[in-house]
């Protein structure tokens, strides 16, 4: 029987030892290290639940002492992040993706037999393996290939949101292991006044992808200055936002080890952040970009939003409750933005539509986008309303309600 202490060392040995060689052989640039990231991270996300459920099914279970979390040792789940994440960021796409993911699987099928004592397999250990391939490795090896390729920036933008929440949110919450202090209502409220505070770190990652064509990892930038959005009004809505989660969940659950991550956010951000993403913003966009630091705060957002590209909003003339709506949009006064007939537009309209440079929007979305250009207090409701899942769900009522697509002339 082998010893668990050396099938431990060997398992997160192998996957180390194998990224230290790829990154001598291709030293990786800042785009590879953006895969490297990204893959390695979502990997080490989907592989907590597949675990979990594998133990809980009786696929396979974990016999070890030391380093464990929820049964799971911490060491074997880096290895395998590592081995589905970072290794095939670094090969992409130098060997054919089937060959890479193929061999992979493979080393996966040989380790697992070969983990006794420390992993004991149940007789269906292959179905946990196919779902472990399809939740992990396929997702990390599309994103990392992504990434090197330039493509589908939005959907590696909420990937990176979705990784960033779970690994420097779920995990410390789970680790703490925080417990109701107050009555459910409290505790029901403040989650719900964490969940409205990190609104803006969303819209603000789906800025950078729309707007900028780019990603919140600093290896995987905007190639456009972003200024519109939640950066209208502050320059760090992510870090600001998560420094606000932070400290409304350390009050919500009376866990002042929480206010950690509000400290180590802003330490980051007002630290090497602001070095490092402050040089590169100006040495990317130069003039631009000191114009744009002069005038938005770093924490504290404006009220008012920044004076940026014009955008324009096209409402039909002959719809009473789309005219209704633009007149209560210009009694309040927005920001860069013109209200006009539909019929000027030179496509026939069907929907109420909010245009701007790199950005168009109909309906329920062009509305959210419309009430960014206000104050700080409609831009929130803005920001949540253009949620994936509210804003479909806003569109169909709005659309029972009369406010249907119809021709604009």
């Amino acid at each position: 029987m082998r010893d668990p202490a050396t099938v431990r060392a060997l398992g997160l040995t192998v996957p180390v030892l194998a990224v230290v060689l790829l990154v001598l052989w291709r030293r990786p640039g800042a785009r590879r290290l953006a895969a490297i990231l990204l893959a390695t991270a979502w990997a080490a996300v989907a592989l907590l639940p597949v675990n979990l459920l594998a133990i809980a099914a009786g696929w396979w279970s974990f016999d070890a002492d030391g380093a464990l979390w929820q049964g799971i040792p911490v060491d074997l789940w880096l290895a395998w992040a590592l081995l589905w994440g970072a290794v095939p960021a670094l090969v992409a796409p130098a060997l054919p993706p089937l060959l890479v993911g193929g061999a992979l699987v493979w080393v996966d099928l040989a380790f697992m037999p070969w983990g006794a004592p420390v992993v004991r397999l149940g007789d269906a250990w292959l179905v946990g393996e196919a779902i472990a391939v399809l939740a992990a490795l396929v997702p990390a090896y599309a994103l990392a290939h992504w990434t090197l390729a330039q493509r589908h920036v939005t959907v590696r933008a909420w990937a990176q949101a979705w990784c960033a929440g779970a690994l420097l949110v779920g995990v410390p919450l789970l680790v703490v292991g925080v417990e109701p202090r107050w009555w459910p209502e409290v505790t029901a409220a403040g989650v719900q006044v964490a969940v409205v505070v990190s609104v803006p770190a969303v819209a603000a990652m789906r800025e950078l992808a729309r707007v900028g064509g780019g990603t919140p990892l600093p290896y995987d930038p905007p190639s456009r200055l972003v200024t519109t959005g939640p950066y209208a009004y502050v320059r760090n809505p992510m870090q600001a936002s998560m420094a606000l989660v932070f400290s409304m969940l350390a009050v919500t659950f009376a866990e002042p080890l929480l206010l950690l991550g509000a400290v180590v956010t802003v330490v980051y951000s007002a630290g090497l952040a602001a070095w490092h993403e402050g040089s590169q913003m100006e040495e990317a966009f130069g003039e631009r970009w000191t114009a744009y630091e002069a005038q938005v705060p770093v924490w504290v957002p404006r009220w008012r939003p920044l004076d940026g590209p014009p955008a324009s909003l096209f409402v039909a003339a002959d719809c009473t409750m789309c005219t209704g709506l633009g007149r209560w949009l210009l009694d309040r006064r927005p920001v860069a933005l013109d209200v006009r007939p539909a019929a000027e537009h030179p496509e026939v309209l069907r929907r109420i539509t909010y245009e701007a440079d790199g950005v168009r929007d109909q309906g329920v979305a062009a509305l959210a986008r419309a009430l960014g250009h206000v104050h700080l207090g409609w831009a929130l409701a803005g920001w949540t309303l253009a949620l994936p899942g509210i804003r479909h769900f806003a569109q169909l009522g709005a659309d029972a309600f009369g406010a249907g697509p119809r021709m604009s002339r």
